[in-house]
């Protein structure tokens, strides 16, 4: 796990009432990562996930279930089964930089043992203060705080899995 700076990163931290490779197939098999990736009531569709250092990441979401827009074009920078991924934006799936929009970040999920399960812990880095603001202001706690209930439901098994 890297230093968290908070004048440059944003978290979320939540124990999750499953077992870490319960969490880590949610993030890793697409037919879930859809079920979760996007705050309801947007769908998303993973269009690639090659989760391994280097492999793309690439999401797609809808608000009418038909027509879909980009929503994620990042690559893998790590990937430790049923403990670490790290993914960021910086980097499209076909290795270009980018300027994404709305924020430039790095996104690193931690998967730790916890007697009720999984201690799931998330950091999202950003370059500058203003972009981690900026990110903060667009609504990071709601957004990412919906998804990461969505994925405890679903990794739970509880009401809406």
């Amino acid at each position: 796990m890297s230093t968290f700076d908070p004048k440059l990163d944003l978290s979320i931290e939540r124990v999750i009432r499953a077992p870490r490779e319960a969490v880590w197939q949610a993030w890793t098999d697409p037919s879930k990562l859809q079920r979760w990736w996007v705050p309801a009531p947007t769908i998303a569709r993973v269009e690639q996930l090659d989760v391994q250092p280097g492999g793309a990441f690439v999401t797609s979401m809808s608000d009418d279930g038909q027509t879909f827009v980009p929503h994620m074009n990042a690559l893998f920078l790590l990937a430790e089964k049923n403990t670490r991924l790290a993914f960021t934006n910086a980097i499209d799936s076909s290795w270009r930089p980018t300027e994404p929009a709305p924020v430039l970040m790095t996104a690193e999920i931690n998967l730790l043992d916890h007697p009720e399960g999984t201690d799931y812990r998330v950091v999202v880095r950003h370059g500058t203060s203003a972009d981690r603001d900026h990110h903060e202001e667009l609504g990071f706690y709601d957004g990412w705080g919906s998804v990461t209930d969505a994925l405890a439901r679903l990794t739970e098994g509880g009401p809406g899995a």
